[in-house]
């Protein structure tokens, strides 16, 4: 039995997310499919989160523990041949049997990006958020730095949510323009339903007049889904690095 990591990528704009679902086409059904496909059976995968329907990964990893003998760089090549266009692995490593893609994860980056300018994009098309509003990226950039820390975020979690513990740790965050592209980044230990996407939310409603400046410390405090701002749309949203201790990896 072998224990691979499987590092994959994928344009979010045709799937419901990554987690299987009944009735509705995902990334880890199209994975499993390609796997099944290629290494004669389907085995469990473990994904590192899950993802919203929409939402994009440049990096997201996936454990198997597999009977399948096929070497790592051959098994890469042929899963890229049988998955759709949208959907690629960029790598594959054994790891100890012990690894869990969900459990052993150390932290994320997620990054949201907006094409900020007068005239739409039609190649940015579900890839970025189009905002033809003039955003002031330095001033949001300070006022992002309140959410670093370790915080109570139940304001900036989706309502629907069952989760109880809603404390998180932010490492870093913040927003750069290059051009006409602006891009919120933010780290930390864990993500609540739809935070990512409510911080940017906010961070619009700041920028727009309709929340005011240096609000977020009494957002955070409020500890209310109604005290933060908009949803901002899924297709801006990229899971981007995904951290591990380089010592969980190692055989």
């Amino acid at each position: 039995m072998r224990n691979l990591l499987l590092t994959i990528a994928y344009l979010g704009t045709r799937f419901h997310g990554f987690q299987v679902q009944n009735n509705a086409v995902t990334v880890a059904q199209v994975l499993q499919d390609a796997m099944e496909s290629v290494m004669g059976s389907r085995d469990d995968i473990k994904g590192c989160s899950r993802t919203d329907s929409g939402v994009h990964a440049e990096m997201f990893c996936v454990s198997v523990k597999t009977e399948c003998r096929i070497p790592c760089e051959n098994l890469v090549k042929a899963l890229n041949v049988k998955l759709p266009p949208d959907v690629a692995v960029k790598s594959c490593r054994e790891v100890p049997e012990s690894f869990h893609a969900r459990y052993n994860c150390r932290g994320k980056r997620y990054e949201y990006r907006i094409h900020n300018a007068l005239n739409k994009d039609p190649f940015h098309y579900k890839a970025v958020l189009e905002h033809p509003y003039p955003l002031d990226v330095e001033k949001l950039d300070r006022e992002a730095k309140d959410f670093i820390g370790e915080h109570d975020f139940s304001s900036f979690c989706a309502a629907k949510s069952s989760v109880q513990d809603m404390v998180r740790e932010v490492y870093d965050c913040g927003l750069y323009r290059q051009g006409e592209l602006v891009t919120f980044y933010v780290e930390g230990n864990g993500f609540l339903y739809n935070m990512v996407r409510i911080m940017v939310g906010t961070l619009l409603g700041i920028a727009s007049g309709t929340i005011p400046e240096s609000s977020i410390p009494a957002i955070l405090a409020a500890k209310n889904r109604s005290a933060a701002g908009a949803t901002a749309p899924a297709w801006g949203l990229y899971l981007t690095k995904v951290f591990y201790n380089e010592t969980d990896l190692i055989l």
